[in-house]
């Protein structure tokens, strides 16, 4: 069965895993998937992941949850760019979720990056999700 966004399975099952209080979850592994969670866990939203083989040729990642005095750190986490619609920004133009207080991520030239690091290295680029 192939998958047409597999970064729209993983934010779903990472909400889905936070509503139910869930220490930690799988998801398919993916690079891109785990450059998106690289970037989660570097701002503090996540605890750690790491990749694991099932069986030859099937890895799953595990993704360790993170919570704070019983409320998940991730309030919400939202796909922007969709494979029917892609949105792009530039540098000066990039989401500010919440005035600051969330992070958008991006798939840059660089590399997938949060809106703060795409700032620092002045790129812009597609608008993967957002999450505060």
């Amino acid at each position: 069965m192939s998958m047409t966004d597999p970064i729209a399975d993983l934010l779903t099952r990472i909400r889905n895993a936070q509503q139910r209080h869930m220490s930690a979850v799988r998801v398919r592994s993916s690079k891109l998937g785990e450059r998106v969670l690289s970037v989660l866990m570097e701002e503090g939203y996540i605890r750690s992941f790491k990749e694991e083989d099932i069986r030859p040729g099937v890895k799953e990642i595990e993704v360790e949850l993170k919570y704070y005095e019983g409320e998940s750190a991730i309030r919400e986490i939202k796909k922007i760019s969709k494979p029917g619609r892609r949105v792009y920004a530039e540098v000066n133009a990039l989401p500010t979720p919440y005035n600051g207080l969330g992070i958008s991520i991006l798939s840059t030239s660089k590399g997938v990056v949060s809106d703060h690091m795409a700032r620092q290295l002045n790129v812009g680029g597609e608008v993967l999700c957002q999450v505060f």
